[in-house]
């Protein structure tokens, strides 16, 4: 080998370390080249926040942080670019949607919602119905033992005393669930109130609001006689409360249980019907055993990341959450009483929008 050709070699690999040094320092990394840990914020749904901080305990590719502030200010956290991913039990809505050409909406799995109560001396689960429901939060049926009421519980002494509805006071993927349902199984809850992560709520008197799933979890505590609708995630404290759950009406006039498979059930129906967009509301399905307040949780995140390095991140975070060996792992799911996404709905629905975020 000639001096020309040594002297060449040494020049290659004088650049080649000072570039890798540059890319070490650049990524945060150190002098073997293994970059930082990248992070990813979350902000949003007070439902998915219990499997998201379990999320970020366990997960090891990046640095999750957590924040439980509701679906609507994780929504409008993951737009202003506060935080990278907006958590919500609601996708965007249109006119929300139409202001950032690059938001998503992400489907990452399939949750539900309980109708619960605080009634002193009943142990019996109730049946109810969309349009008695309806009439509570509407201030149309006042008192616990009205007709109504008895009339789907049969054989039930009822109390004579006022009902006190509680709903949120933040902006909720909750209560777009709870709104959701009542406006497909109620005509003049639809007309009148619609549906959204916040709504005009009808003036009812004695009515209260909670903050969160917490929020209403603890008003409901110290409200004897009070109804609401919480997330199945928070079963433990509905359970160490004493609350009861109720059985809804489904479509066919029957009273379904809340459970992962009534759940699953009411999904299937809608599942082959998702828009490339992700965006579906599952609530008061058709079929034998469809628990009516099903609803499909989403990640909101911007398509065009502020870097490479995070984008890929995000990539990496989305299919492993979705991902049966991973965040879909029925030991996170179960705990939580959350449904995984089928496999078809990650092929066609999840792949292709994760692929379209870049940095």
């Amino acid at each position: 080998m000639n001096k020309s050709t040594i002297a060449i070699i040494a020049v290659v690999v004088v650049v080649i370390v000072v570039v890798g040094g540059v890319a070490a320092v650049y990524l945060g990394g150190k002098h073997n080249n293994q970059p930082a840990k990248v992070t990813l914020s979350e902000s949003g749904s007070t439902l998915l926040y219990p499997v998201f901080n379990a999320w970020a305990g366990n997960y090891t590719n990046a640095t999750i942080t957590t924040l439980s502030t509701g679906s609507g200010t994780g929504i409008s956290s993951a737009l202003q670019g506060t935080v990278v991913i907006g958590a919500s039990d609601a996708y965007m809505s249109s006119s929300t949607a139409a202001k950032d050409q690059w938001a998503m909406n992400i489907p990452i799995m399939i949750s539900y919602q309980y109708i619960a109560y605080n009634i002193p001396g009943i142990s019996t689960t109730l049946n109810l119905s969309g349009n008695v429901i309806a009439g509570i939060f509407r201030g149309t049926i006042t008192n616990w033992n009205d007709t109504a009421i008895a009339a789907l519980n049969p054989g039930v002494t009822l109390p004579n005393h006022a009902i006190v509805p509680v709903h949120r006071s933040d902006g909720s993927g909750d209560t777009f669930m709870f709104t959701s349902f009542l406006s497909k199984a109620n005509a003049t809850w639809n007309n009148q109130v619609s549906y959204g992560t916040a709504v005009n709520w009808p003036t009812v008197a004695g009515s209260e609001t909670g903050n969160g799933n917490s929020g209403i979890i603890s008003t409901m505590n110290s409200t004897p006689y009070s109804i609401s609708y919480i997330a199945a995630t928070y079963q433990r404290s509905v359970v160490a409360d004493h609350f009861g759950v109720a059985n809804l009406e489904d479509q066919n006039g029957q009273f379904v249980a809340p459970s992962v498979q009534s759940v699953s059930n009411a999904a299937s129906h809608y599942l082959s019907q998702i828009p490339a967009n992700g965006t579906v509301r599952l609530q008061y399905a058709p079929g034998s055993d469809s628990y009516p307040i099903a609803d499909m949780e989403y990640i909101v995140v911007k398509q065009n990341q502020t870097s490479a390095a995070i984008a890929s991140a995000l990539q990496s975070f989305i299919q492993w959450a979705v991902n049966p060996n991973g965040g879909a792992d029925s030991s996170y799911l179960q705990s939580f009483n959350l449904v995984a996404l089928p496999s078809s709905v990650v092929q066609q629905v999840v792949g292709p929008l994760v692929n379209k975020i870049t940095g």
